[in-house]
């Protein structure tokens, strides 16, 4: 009813106190129905509110220990019971009831379905939880952690705290604080700042959740670290395919001739020792480079910088895609980057990088963002392929280390080479990173003090697997047995065509190339990791011919894998130490004379290379260069 219809309706005569009652009585009946529908929608509200509210309490204030995963029954129509009785389908409408009910059970449903608690025992804490992601956020530039565990284990609050450590700490310390903190769950997130290329920079932390107890952080959680540092990365371009998988380890002192031309080098070599860079210079042409990162400021050698600049844009300039090999060479100054156990010194030229100081971490970093930064593009060269270290498993001849066990060998190399890796992939993100291996695969000699290559791979696989996986490459030297042999399809009790083998060579690299294709080193998408021949040469001490039918044998069986990215072949020139020990390597004497290789090399991925490899057929002993293909 309203006040238009009641005049309507009022007779002819009648006097207006009439009127002002029929008015009254219809305002008090209104008033009543409104007061009516208000009062039930206070009661719905409230009940639904009860509702959700004896969960939330039972949720989280309810002490974990009173928690053991089952659940009393509890029939929610007797809250609304009463109301129910004072409704009806006119007052609320169809279903209201229903509905308050089906809301109530889907809040008790979740409760019931709260994951499981757990007492936590110090000594088995560490593996209670298990960090599934460790990434920047591509979009927020922030990093992004998910923990995932089965239940939750019972501490002094609901929450699971984010802890940042260092490469080389073995755990949370005391006094330390937590950077992000969630409710504990089946599934925990977390998200904090990177801080990249801050003092406080956490793009080389590693990452593990913790529970307090007892009033003290418990670890229960391995460490993560942050596996796409290629999402801030300043150069994006794309990977520098090169043209063929024929390459060079080149001599700087033929760069400017027209040699690498001649001979069609479409990838090439070079190494960098670390120790040479750094430190202030004193010529006025080539000033001190001074580079600052993560809040701190380092010295680079102009005059040295100078010398790579011009090879590394000499190379990029012909189109040849650059492989640099980083080598960490002793020097006084800088004894920071040697790791503590290689320090007492030791035969070989180059020593292990120094993942387990903060000063070493620091350097390494400063170093490998430095590197990247300025061979990114074409200004002062690019480098496509990062080596780091060579032939790890040799410990004694070329990456120095007092020898320990190899899990503890493979975790010091491995900390400096995801200290490198994430420098590198930071700044250029189509780079690859590579480990060094040399030909010494299965051996299993007692008492070795060096380290076979199938278990240095094993061993770094899973480290880096259980770290957090990272896209690492492998770099491989399957030089033949002995070196001074060129005859690498001759028979040898140390070559054998399976993964038991002593050695790999050319004879049997299809070993590698499957070892590499089992389910364990594929990456994250199920790919093949890239593998590279990033030096290998043979001796014409014996004969030109052989070292020229040798190139041939392994090039075309290199030419066979796709999953072998390239051959970069030990070397351009002679080099007089290595003749005097009978490894004449070059495609040139030292005087500049070619040899027969040189020819074999220039023409082996061009239409005419059937020429030029004929002869090597006969010096084989076959008749078809698909014999050589297992």
């Amino acid at each position: 009813m309203n006040w238009k219809t009641v005049r309507n309706k009022e007779p002819a005569g009648n006097k207006p106190v009439k009127t002002r009652k029929v008015r009254k009585r219809a305002l008090k009946k209104m008033q009543k129905a409104g007061m009516k529908k208000m009062m039930i929608g206070l009661i719905i509200f409230l009940a639904l509110m009860m509702v959700s509210a004896a969960a939330a309490v039972i949720f989280f204030l309810a002490p974990e220990e009173d928690y053991d995963g089952t659940v009393p029954h509890m029939d929610l129509s007797e809250l609304t019971e009463n109301v129910a009785e004072e409704m009806t389908k006119e007052d609320i409408g169809e279903g209201v009831v229903d509905h308050i009910i089906t809301a109530g059970s889907a809040v008790w449903e979740s409760f019931h379905k709260r994951p499981k608690s757990y007492d936590l025992k110090e000594e088995d804490a560490a593996g209670f939880a298990s960090i599934t992601q460790c990434i920047i956020n591509p979009d927020t530039k922030r990093i992004s952690i998910t923990v995932e565990g089965d239940g939750i284990p019972k501490s002094d609050d609901k929450y699971y705290y984010l802890f940042a450590l260092n490469t080389y700490d073995s755990g949370i310390s005391e006094g330390s604080d937590y950077i992000a903190r969630d409710y504990k769950d089946n599934v925990a997130s977390f998200s904090a700042a990177l801080n990249y290329n801050l003092a406080g920079s956490r793009l080389y932390k590693k990452f593990v959740i913790a529970v307090k107890k007892d009033g003290k952080y418990i670890q229960v959680s391995g460490p993560k670290y942050i596996t796409n540092p290629e999402a801030i990365a300043r150069y994006t371009s794309v990977y520098q395919e090169p043209a063929s998988k024929k390459g060079l380890l080149v001599d700087p002192n033929r760069l400017r001739g027209n040699e690498l031309d001649d001979l069609g080098v479409k990838q090439a070599a070079y190494n960098i020792p670390v120790a040479r860079l750094l430190g202030p210079t004193t010529s006025a042409a080539y000033p001190t480079i001074y580079y600052t990162y993560n809040g701190k400021t380092y010295a680079f050698n102009g005059q040295v910088v100078a010398e790579y600049d011009i090879v590394f844009s000499t190379l990029t300039a012909k189109g040849i895609t650059t492989t640099a090999i980083i080598l960490n060479n002793y020097s006084s100054s800088y004894t920071q980057l040697i790791h503590p156990r290689a320090r007492g010194g030791g035969s070989a030229p180059y020593y292990m990088f120094n993942g387990a100081e903060e000063s070493g971490v620091e350097y390494m970093a400063a170093i490998g963002s430095f590197l990247a930064e300025r061979y990114s593009d074409n200004k002062h060269g690019r480098i496509s392929n990062w080596v780091i270290a060579n032939e790890i498993n040799a410990r004694k001849e070329w990456n120095h280390m007092e020898y320990t066990d190899i899990e503890t060998y493979v975790e010091e190399y491995a900390k400096a080479f995801r200290v490198f890796y994430t420098a590198i992939k930071s700044v250029s993100s189509s780079a690859r990173v590579y480990i060094s291996l040399d030909q010494q695969w299965d051996r299993n000699i007692k008492n070795n003090t060096n380290y076979d290559g199938r278990d240095i791979l094993d061993e770094f696989n899973q480290n880096i697997t259980a770290k957090g996986n990272i896209d690492w490459g492998l770099a491989q030297h399957p030089y033949n047995v002995p070196l001074t042999e060129a005859r690498t399809w001759k028979a040898s009790k140390y070559v054998e065509h399976n993964a038991g083998t002593s050695m790999i060579t050319m004879a049997n690299i299809e070993v590698l190339v499957n070892y590499m294709k089992q389910e364990q080193f594929l990456t994250d998408d199920g790919q093949v990791r890239s593998i590279l021949i990033s030096e290998l040469g043979y001796t014409s001490h014996a004969g030109e011919a052989y070292q020229a039918a040798a190139y041939a044998y392994a090039y075309y069986k290199i030419a066979a894998y796709d999953e072998i990215d390239g051959f970069l072949l030990n070397r351009e020139t002679d080099a007089a130490e290595e003749v005097a020990q009978g490894l004449a390597f070059g495609l040139t004497t030292s005087g500049g004379g070619h040899k027969q290789i040189y020819n074999v090399f220039k023409y082996i991925d061009t239409p005419e290379h059937a020429a030029y490899t004929e002869f090597a057929k006969d010096v084989i002993g076959i008749s078809n260069w698909s014999e050589i293909i297992r």
